[in-house]
């Protein structure tokens, strides 16, 4: 079918009563750092925790009963997995996801807590995918598509249904590109309201990458040409311009994006400085690894200058590590990490090393911390970050 701005309001009459109408947020900060008005559409705050929910429901609810009484499966490793289970078990359909072996096991029990039968095959997505066409034709279910997908794109492009009815003074919309479904449903509706509009769609490197939910190799048959012929323009972000933005959502918003959802952040920020306000961002999810959100945190405050790492050698007798310690505190950085190394083979035997991560101010405050220390008569061999 075409996907035009009707189908986009039928799906939203669709899904109202299970998607969420996700908050839209204006940021003070975030509009003081890009020299623009700048709001946040927080898919992050949707069931499931990111969009995939629209498209799924609202292709979903299409189903014949035939269709719906033999089941539907899917090949995801995370979002649209979730999407799919949750909308299956709303809708009394059977589901299946097949997803990588890979697949975080996070991910996988959150798929299946919403019902849906877990099957793991080959290293990636794209072995998963073959796995689900096989299962799907021999046990005849309605394979659905992460994003080529006629409903799919109609159920995402409702955000850009809710963006304007709340604010129609956005002159640009960021959104992420993976395979095309949620920028292309986007872009069809915003487009049919105002056709000045500005559409900017943002891709991340290759895998792998923090964004791994726009890592998609290329969109697809339906979303290639919707994208051509409705984006104004495509921003490429790098992986420590990802990292950054996650952070800076996090300590300014509150907002914990993953690295797809922290995108157009990073897209605004660093390659859109010429782009015309008031500015909306889809944050288009927010389900990232816990270990990995601290790497990225850590990553983070090293380039900041807000975390110093530093080895130190003492004198080894007893209180000159608490001596050394002292000092640290009078100085106003804060330990996070201390390793007390007594055994290497490159001291002599009267010397220790100390290890430190240090919370700091910043990178001014980090030189006086080295300054002070040497000054003090300790040796620091080599200073390893944030100086």
């Amino acid at each position: 079918m075409a996907i035009g701005l009707r189908e986009i309001e039928l799906a939203l009459k669709n899904i109202r009563d299970s998607a969420d109408r996700t908050p839209m947020v204006p940021s003070r900060s975030l509009s003081l750092r890009a020299g623009v008005p700048v709001f946040l559409k927080l898919e992050n705050l949707q069931k499931t925790g990111s969009f995939k929910i629209r498209g799924a429901f609202n292709c979903l609810s299409h189903l014949s009963p035939d269709e719906r009484r033999r089941g539907v499966i899917a090949a995801s490793a995370g979002n649209h997995a979730q999407g799919v289970a949750l909308a299956a078990r709303t809708l009394g359909i059977a589901s299946t996801i097949v997803m990588p072996e890979r697949a975080s096991l996070a991910k996988q029990e959150a798929t299946r807590s919403y019902g849906a039968r877990i099957l793991l095959e080959g290293k990636d997505f794209d072995a998963a995918m073959r796995r689900a066409r096989q299962i799907a034709k021999r046990e005849k279910k309605l394979l659905i598509h992460a994003f080529d997908n006629d409903h799919v794109i109609a159920g995402q492009g409702t955000i850009g249904l809710e963006i304007l009815e709340e604010h129609p003074e956005i002159a640009t919309i960021i959104v992420p590109i993976g395979g095309g479904g949620l920028a292309s449903g986007i872009a069809i509706a915003a487009k049919s309201i105002d056709s000045k509009i500005h559409l900017v769609g943002v891709t991340a490197p290759a895998r792998p990458t923090l964004a791994d939910g726009i890592a998609v190799k290329s969109p697809g048959k339906k979303t290639a040409p919707l994208l051509k012929r409705y984006l104004d323009e495509q921003i490429a972000v790098s992986e420590e311009e990802i990292g950054e933005a996650i952070l800076l959502l996090m300590e300014h918003k509150r907002i914990i994006a993953e690295g797809a959802g922290a995108a157009s952040l990073a897209a605004l920020l660093h390659h859109g400085r010429d782009l015309k306000g008031p500015v909306c961002l889809i944050v288009s999810g927010g389900n990232i690894d816990v270990t990995l959100l601290e790497r990225i945190i850590e990553r983070g405050l090293l380039r900041s200058g807000r975390l110093l790492r530093l080895s130190v050698i003492i004198a080894d007798y007893p209180g000159a590590l608490a001596g050394l310690t002292a000092e640290v505190g009078i100085l106003g950085a804060n330990i996070l990490h201390i390793v007390h190394d007594r055994l290497s083979s490159d001291l002599p035997i009267s010397r220790t090393r100390v290890d430190l991560s240090l919370e700091t101010r910043g990178n001014d405050h980090n030189r006086k911390i080295t300054a002070a220390l040497k000054k003090k008569g300790y040796t620091l061999p080599q200073l390893k970050d944030g100086g």
